[in-house]
């Protein structure tokens, strides 16, 4: 049953050093995928993926526009998209992958957490320390790329009524809003890996769209990861996610 915007949280703040609990089943970024699904949530997680704006459409590398209207039609934005993106299966979901130009993020880590929303969100601050972690993206179907990012960072934002908020997260949370931040400026996890794994990525995303049903997810390791074997991922991620 879908949950209305009161039980959406907008002003807690997360602990810089609060541990995130990953959700049971598999973890693909954006995409939570349990071993098995019933053909009911397998059909309407199909029906949320054809929502999302997939790779090549051109509003993923657009830069998204701040929010200025704090009103009812914002709040109703952010419901549909988290809705959208729990039918997905998802962790996070911004505001260009559900075709809306606006700098909105939402994202709910593991079943027993709320989902949150941000508004106009910046990232003011983050750790010199940095790990490596698979993730994949609900626009890119079939893709995962092992993507380095700080493990912690504190973001400033806004809620829906427009009053301002300072949240500080690290583990998986930390590469979630990461993971959304860069989808807010055009930027997606392609980006952020070495040309070579780039263009076997986008081999992978062909082959899934053709065979979308029969494809394997295609991991690639980044070169700090196939070369340091005591890898941050290695110690402590054995699957994380983002997006």
């Amino acid at each position: 049953m879908s949950r209305t915007l009161a039980d959406v949280p907008t002003d807690r703040t997360t602990s810089l050093g609060e541990a995130c609990e990953r959700p049971p089943g598999r973890l693909e970024g954006e995409l939570r995928e349990p071993q098995q699904l019933d053909p009911e949530t397998a059909a309407r997680r199909r029906r949320a993926l054809a929502r999302i704006r997939q790779y090549g459409d051109p509003i993923l590398r657009s830069r998204a526009t701040p929010v200025a209207r704090f009103d009812n039609e914002l709040r109703r934005q952010a419901q549909e998209m988290i809705e959208l993106m729990r039918d997905a299966l998802g962790i996070g979901l911004a505001a260009p992958q559900a075709g809306l130009s606006q700098r909105l993020l939402v994202y709910q880590i593991d079943e027993e957490s709320e989902a949150r929303v941000l508004v106009n969100p910046e990232l003011v601050w983050h750790s010199e320390e940095l790990e490596v972690a698979e993730e994949g993206c609900l626009s890119l179907p079939g893709v995962l790329l092992e993507v380095e990012r700080p493990l912690a960072i504190r973001v400033v934002a806004q809620q829906l009524d427009g009053a301002a908020i300072e949240l500080e997260a690290s583990g998986l949370e930390a590469r979630v809003i990461q993971h959304e931040l860069d989808h807010l400026d055009g930027i997606l996890i392609l980006d952020r890996v070495p040309r070579d794994q780039r263009r076997a990525a986008l081999r992978a995303l062909r082959e899934a769209l053709e065979r979308p049903a029969a494809g394997a997810d295609v991991v690639l390791s980044s070169p700090a990861a196939a070369s340091d074997s005591s890898s941050p991922r290695d110690q402590s991620s054995p699957v994380t996610a983002s997006d």
